[in-house]
């Protein structure tokens, strides 16, 4: 490494640190974190400040592929076949109208008005073929990460927007596969190739050799993932190997290209693909490897996404920016009428047949990641047709959130229409079901200092237990739920038969912001699939026993904690109320010695807490430690 591309690599490093900074004042102010990092690259770049200079490009185009490596990996890590079984049949469809109307369409239209684009009136009509297909194909990708906030900000869930979260996953996969296709044969066309058998042999080839290439990729990862070694080392590791794919493919093209008549062109974004599709679907070590993916992926995307900026032309992009509008425009309109192509061929709702376009807007890495290789490949026109795809992205982002916002809210599948209250200082616990066990689980949680209530379904003929707050309703429904101190609750318990079981959790996930809903299962198949998606708490007494007695075999101390029978020890979980909390790390905290945190929750995600984890509001603290102490802590944290 020589002294000049040591400076280079530390300039640009101070130019992505300052687009980190830059990047977050305007999320402040509504705009894409994304939108921050490209702006930052265009300024430092020949554009304004000059920073980074044209010819400096090439020596960090390493940086380009191992960030296509991780937008790849991560692309594939949203593909988890079990999670999307529920919604196969609209999955399916909307996948092949979304894919399929969106890129004909969009190709046709580009192409038939080609000499409206400056940089494509002087092409030949082959070449121009190539780029409107290859327009047809980024107009496809879409933004798993941006699809993932929005659901996890409205704590969204329901069969449209399973659909949506689906559709976006099946569709990335789909895009990366489809532009390898696409972009061996424009390169073909484009160097004036011959097509034929011999041709098409060779393509075949190539793509079964990368699928397979995939698969020892993913065994080589599930090797790194099960070796005990620090998290730190193993993301190294995974980037390493990401590279390495890219590397390895230069190579055999290089050395093809000297012994044999054809080139062997391997598709590295596919092999990576294939590679975390294994690994995900097929191996023990997919929850690690994607809590690795979202350590490295943040630092990857903010030098991914600089150096794109870097590359553009400011002049560039204003000049084409009403083309953008245009081609944003024709990109909305194909993918409405995928929409309803996909509504109707998988007869779905009707109500999702004007609105199901609008979770597939926004864009981001595999879009940016493919344009890149796009500009690269075709240095005569890729700059302009990047700047062009860059700016319908800008417009995607700023509009595409709001529009999916808009749609969950309009299916009535988000669930802050009715924001969890704040903690009022009383824990209370709703039960469903009058029975010796609701009984005995209300004397058990009274004693814990909650302040159960139990819902009886039948007429209590005046017979009333004066420790317990007992109510009747007579049926399951909205209205007599209006009766019930519901809002307040902090937690449901549902004891009834399944069928009443998935009424209750229904109607309260529809309508209440309750935290927890805990559901005793008693064995209809279909009403557990249904309690699932609502993401209740399921309890089945066939096998309660049996993972309790495999709990006390395998910890029997850490069990018998959890369950109270230690007299003096208490288990218990704190949400995080205190303002003056925010921000802390837990080593600062000074808790009691004998407390400690056995986990943090944060937007559903369960954090393994060390002394370095921050706190934030909202957080869901679980603390076990003496009754005494974990009281003096919840008081610290509550109040």
């Amino acid at each position: 490494m020589n002294l000049d591309f040591l400076i280079l690599l530390i300039g640009f490093g101070m130019v992505a640190i300052a687009g980190n900074q830059i990047a977050k004042f305007f999320q402040k102010i509504k705009f894409p974190l994304v939108t921050g990092l490209i702006v930052t690259g265009i300024i430092a770049g020949t554009s304004l400040l000059n920073f980074i200079p044209s010819e400096t490009l090439p020596k960090l185009n390493f940086l380009n592929s191992i960030a296509l490596a991780i937008i790849a990996f991560s692309a594939g890590a949203e593909l988890y076949i079990k999670d999307l079984r529920s919604r196969i049949s609209s999955i399916k469809w909307m996948t092949i109208g979304q894919l399929f109307v969106t890129l004909i369409m969009s190709a046709w239209v580009i192409y038939f008005f080609a000499s409206k684009i400056p940089f494509m009136n002087s092409l030949d009509d082959k070449t121009k073929i190539v780029v409107s297909v290859l327009f047809g194909v980024i107009f496809v990708a879409r933004s798993p990460s941006s699809i993932i906030a929005v659901i996890n900000e409205l704590r969204a869930n329901g069969p449209f927007t399973k659909t949506a979260i689906g559709v976006t996953v099946v569709k990335d996969v789909l895009v990366i596969i489809l532009f390898s296709i696409c972009f061996t044969v424009s390169k073909s066309i484009v160097n004036g190739d011959q097509f034929g058998i011999t041709f098409l042999g060779f393509l075949f080839s190539e793509l079964i050799l990368s699928f397979i290439l995939g698969i020892l990729i993913g065994k080589v990862l599930n090797l790194i993932l099960s070796i005990e070694i620090f998290n730190l080392l193993k993301g190294g590791l995974i980037i390493l190997v990401g590279y390495s794919v890219y590397v390895f493919s230069f190579f055999v093209k290089e050395k093809t290209g000297e012994f044999l008549t054809h080139e062997i062109l391997l598709e590295p974004l596919l092999i990576c693909i294939i590679g975390s599709f294994y690994i995900t679907n097929y191996s023990k070590n997919r929850i690690e490897f994607i809590e690795l993916l979202h350590i490295i992926s943040p630092t990857i995307y903010v030098v991914f996404f600089t150096l794109i900026g870097a590359s553009l032309s400011f002049q560039t992009l204003i000049q084409v920016f009403w083309i953008a509008i245009a081609l944003f425009s024709l990109r909305i309109f194909t993918m409405f009428l995928g929409g309803i192509f996909g509504v109707l061929a998988s007869k779905d709702d009707k109500s999702y047949l004007f609105i199901s376009w609008m979770p597939y807007v926004s864009q981001a890495g595999v879009a940016l990641g493919l344009t890149t290789i796009i500009a690269s490949e075709f240095p005569t026109w890729g700059l302009e047709f990047q700047t062009i795809i860059i700016g319908i992205i800008v417009i995607n982002q700023l509009v595409g959130d709001p529009l999916f916002k808009w749609s969950i809210n309009f299916t009535n599948e988000s669930n802050l229409k009715h924001k969890t209250p704040d903690f009022d200082g009383i824990k209370d616990v709703m039960i469903f079901g009058l029975e010796s066990q609701s009984i005995a689980l209300a004397m058990n949680l009274k004693k814990g200092g909650w302040v159960p209530t139990i819902i009886s379904l039948e007429e209590l003929n005046d017979q009333k237990n004066t420790d317990l707050e007992i109510i009747s309703i007579k049926n399951i429904s909205p209205e007599s739920f209006e009766l019930l101190s519901l809002k307040k609750a902090d937690a449901i318990v549902c004891l009834l038969s399944d069928k009443q079981n998935y009424d209750v959790s229904k109607i309260i996930y529809d309508s209440y912001g309750t935290k927890d809903i805990i559901v005793r299962y008693n064995g209809e198949r279909e009403i557990y699939d249904k309690l699932v998606d609502l993401g209740v708490r399921i309890i089945d007494p066939s096998l309660a026993m049996i993972n309790l007695l495999d709990h006390f075999v395998r910890s029997p101390n850490a069990t018998s904690i959890l369950l109270g029978l230690y007299k003096n020890q208490e288990t218990v979980d704190v949400v995080i109320r205190n303002k003056d909390i925010h921000g802390m790390t837990l080593r600062d905290m000074r808790f009691p010695t004998d407390v400690i945190v056995l986990s943090v929750i944060r937007a559903g995600q369960v954090l393994i807490s060390h002394g370095f984890t921050r706190l934030r509001l909202g957080d869901t603290v679980t603390l076990v430690g003496t009754k005494k102490s974990v009281e003096n802590v919840r008081f610290k944290l509550e109040s």
